[in-house]
């Protein structure tokens, strides 16, 4: 997209866009920083364990050439004492192999934490074209590669040479030393050997791991065209959205219009409004708002109040009150509970008067009712 429309990748990554980086298992990974991590902690291994695991694997050797005649030749004594050998064996290193078990596993999430990406296994094509593979052998990537490689193979080899010369005096006096001895001598030399060598390549660690993070930045940033795109296939086109909220606005309206038929009263501004109101005395404690609209749909509310016989009362001051400050369902404000009262007790005793129960009501006067000014509205 970028190269297609000439755009630069300046915007960040969008979460969508970092979580399909992470589904086909595109996260920074170091591969500096698990090595130096696998070799500090097998060194330290080494030096903690490795004195007791050679001692033991000593022993078992010397048991295994002090057998006798007799049990050498007895088939069943030499299986039986197979197993206890390679149980031995593996009890004196199991320490030392837990220990860089866990750091194998540590050291590549120590950068982009643990992801588990099937896409990222799955076999490719385009893994095997060899004009793919040629660009990536010439790529700045592989020069990276190509001067880390340079970088640890000097560092390593004069820190070697180093370390051998600062214990050559030690390692011509292992040959007179007791078996047992050497052996714990040497390990422990392997040890700091190990160690001195993971530390030397701390520093390619500290250059790798800045490098990596600005790389896999760098490789998910996004265009600004990619970002629009994306929003739109996410949140939908506007011209859809405008259609979903237009479908919806008229399912409403269609319910709307089937509780207008059961509403007590309409209260209208003629030219604008009309609120629809239900009032159940043994179900809530304030009317609630059935229906109400504006300009087409208000007179459309009319029309149906009309045809079933609804009260409608003109009281712009009110009208605009209610549809202002409700939702279709709500209960009437507290505020408006004494206007609504008024217009309600002219209803009911309207109801009472053409069942003949009642004398004729006098319809309130527009300035009889009270709006507070917090309800107030001009238009």
């Amino acid at each position: 997209m970028a190269e297609d429309s000439g755009q630069e990748k300046t915007e960040d990554p969008t979460p969508k866009r970092l979580k399909e980086a992470r589904e086909k298992g595109d996260i920074p990974r170091s591969k500096e920083l698990n090595t130096t991590v696998l070799l500090m902690v097998s060194a330290a291994a080494v030096l903690a364990f490795g004195a007791n695991a050679i001692t033991d694997l000593g022993v078992m050797m010397v048991d295994n050439f002090s057998l006798s005649r007799e049990e050498m030749f007895d088939p069943k004594y030499m299986i039986v004492n197979f197993a206890s050998s390679i149980i031995e064996a593996v009890w004196a290193v199991l320490t030392f192999m837990a220990v860089v078990l866990v750091a194998a596993f540590v050291g590549p999430i120590s950068l982009g934490g643990w992801n588990f990406s099937a896409q990222a296994i799955a076999p490719k094509g385009s893994r095997m074209d060899p004009i793919a593979g040629l660009k990536r052998m010439f790529s700045l990537k592989s020069l990276v590669e190509l001067a880390k490689a340079i970088g640890k193979f000097m560092i390593v080899t004069g820190l070697a040479l180093f370390f051998l010369n600062t214990v050559q005096n030690d390692l011509y006096s292992l040959g007179k030393m007791d078996v047992f001895v050497a052996m714990s001598e040497s390990i422990n030399l392997i040890g700091w050997a190990f160690l001195i060598i993971s530390l030397s390549l701390i520093l390619i660690a500290l250059l790798d791991v800045p490098y990596v993070l600005y790389e896999s930045a760098e490789k998910l940033k996004m265009t600004l065209q990619e970002v629009k795109d994306e929003m739109k296939n996410t949140e939908g086109k506007p011209e859809v959205k405008g259609r979903i909220r237009q479908m919806q606005r008229e399912i409403s309206q269609r319910q709307m219009m089937k509780d207008v038929p059961q509403a007590d009263v309409i209260i209208t501004n003629p030219t604008h409004y009309s609120v629809a109101l239900k009032y159940e005395d043994n179900h809530r404690n304030a009317p609630i708002i059935v229906a109400k609209g504006s300009d087409f749909v208000a007179l459309k509310i009319r029309e149906i109040g009309k045809e079933h016989d609804v009260p409608i009362l003109m009281s712009p001051p009110l009208a605009r009150a209610l549809y202002y400050s409700t939702e279709i369902g709500d209960e009437v404000p507290s505020g408006l509970f004494k206007a609504v009262a008024q217009v309600l007790a002219y209803v009911f005793q309207l109801k009472r008067h053409k069942q003949q129960t009642a004398e004729k009501p006098i319809m309130p006067k527009e300035r009889d009712i009270e709006i507070p000014t917090e309800f107030q509205h001009d238009k």
